[in-house]
């Protein structure tokens, strides 16, 4: 009886192990489970070098344009784009504060690529949408700013106004959804559209999306195997840029949104709402990042530019009152600190937050105490991109095509910089020993 007990156990552990293993081969929607944006154990290298192929493993050319970025799902690597009737797909990269919307509006392919993690090569691709754009978008945007995410049995795809997509791993579509027309702008000047890019992710059998606009705003769940919509809640909220992410606790489970009226917590299973924080900024684009109970949340447009870190569970309306910075389910807030574009990291015990303008704080995450704040040495256009991390390093990609690499830890440290030498604008994906980086014409694959 003990043998077979403790065969049992190792049988358990190997089991364990190989789902470890595997977890770390995905990374499945924008910045990986649960858009932590950490994997460690994967031996990138620190420096590269594009024109001479060091530490390159591939590179593919991508049509058109898009913000959005990669995903992977074990041996393959998916991604999308919306690619001009016209030519010549442009953004206006740098750090400014002009609200146009590009004139580009001839007719576009929307697309979602399926590529050989390995190799590089395309596998299949397929249009999802064809035709005039619904919406517009702004200078500094794509049509395709939206990462896809998978479960590894469907891709689902969103391209904004063009609609909710489903495809399986062999790029055949299985069901498509119609959102309506999302005009997603300027909160204060209704007819400056930007697009939309808050991205879908997946929690079980439901398609989630956070759809924040002009008028109409809702979070809709979709089962994933139909597309038919499980529940819909509508918001009372202006325009939001940042995508829904999931709290998994041992009492229960919620979808965290972040916006500018209030920051969310609702039920998955039903779309009621849980509670709500006041306080956030009239233009929001971070996604929310979860560190066991801990919930961070920040937004960058002062004059409130806050981090907020949540205690899951709460309930009702936890908006703090003016002269508080804490509360029972507020364990620190900070204002004019938050970061405009990129999404904050947690590492360790540490909490990361950069700005567009390469400002890197460094905090406790428990207590909120500083630890550093330092300025990036870049020079030029900013960064929108999220950082990343994996074993001990952190990757802070540049609009300008710069990738700083970062010493994790209490201590500020530069370790390099490498050039991809095209501008970047999405967040890099980790899987399986690589780095897998979108600019604005190619995707690299980087690795030893």
């Amino acid at each position: 009886m003990k043998r077979n007990w403790i065969s049992l156990c190792l049988i358990a552990l190997c089991l364990g192990s190989a789902s470890a293993q595997l977890r770390q081969q995905q990374w499945s929607s924008f910045r990986g489970e649960r858009a932590a944006g950490v994997a460690d154990g994967q031996g990138l290298p620190e420096k590269w070098d594009i024109a001479k192929g060091q530490n390159v493993k591939w590179k593919t050319p991508i049509p058109g344009l898009a913000h959005s970025s990669p995903i992977v799902w074990e041996n393959r690597v998916f991604v999308t784009t919306a690619i001009s009737s016209k030519g010549g797909d442009s953004f206006r990269k740098g750090l400014y504060g002009d609200g146009d919307a590009s004139a580009d509006r001839s007719s576009q392919q929307w697309k979602l690529y399926a590529l050989d993690k390995n190799t590089g090569r395309i596998l299949w691709d397929r249009i999802a949408f064809e035709g005039v754009p619904r919406e517009k978008r702004h200078i500094k945007a794509s049509y395709a700013n939206a990462t896809p995410a998978t479960d590894g049995r469907y891709v689902v795809a969103f391209f904004g106004s063009q609609g909710l997509y489903a495809f399986d791993l062999k790029g055949r579509l299985l069901w498509k959804k119609d959102l309506g027309v999302l005009n997603a702008g300027a909160y204060d000047l209704p007819d400056y559209e930007w697009g939309t890019a808050s991205s879908p992710i997946i929690y079980k059998d439901l398609v989630i999306v956070q759809c924040d606009t002009q008028k109409g705003s809702f979070l809709l769940a979709a089962n994933i195997k139909t597309g038919n919509t499980v529940w819909k809640t509508d918001r009372e909220e202006l325009p939001s840029w940042g995508t829904p992410n999931i709290y998994s606790g041992n009492a229960r489970t919620e979808i965290i949104t972040n916006a500018s009226n209030f920051i969310r917590g609702y039920d998955p299973a039903t779309g009621k709402e849980l509670w709500r924080l006041g306080g956030s900024s009239k233009i929001t684009a971070p996604t929310p990042v979860i560190s066991g109970d801990l919930i961070v949340v920040a937004s960058g447009r002062r004059p409130e530019a806050p981090i907020f870190v949540i205690r899951a569970g709460a309930s009702g309306d936890i908006t703090l009152a003016a002269s508080q910075t804490s509360s029972k389910d507020v364990v620190w807030s900070k204002k004019a600190r938050g970061s405009y574009m990129p999404t904050p990291l947690v590492y360790g015990e540490h909490l990361y937050v950069l700005s567009n303008q390469g400002v890197f704080d460094c905090y406790d995450l428990k207590t909120g105490n500083e630890i550093y704040r330092e300025r990036i040495p870049h020079h030029g256009s900013g960064f929108s991109a999220s950082p990343v991390a994996a074993d001990g390093k952190i990757y802070l990609p540049s609009e300008d095509g710069d990738v700083f690499v970062v010493k994790a830890g209490p201590k500020f440290e530069v370790l390099t910089s490498n050039s991809i030498g095209e501008p970047l604008m999405a967040t890099p994906a980790i899987s399986g020993g690589k780095m897998f980086v979108r600019s604005q014409q190619h995707l690299f694959a980087i690795g030893r």
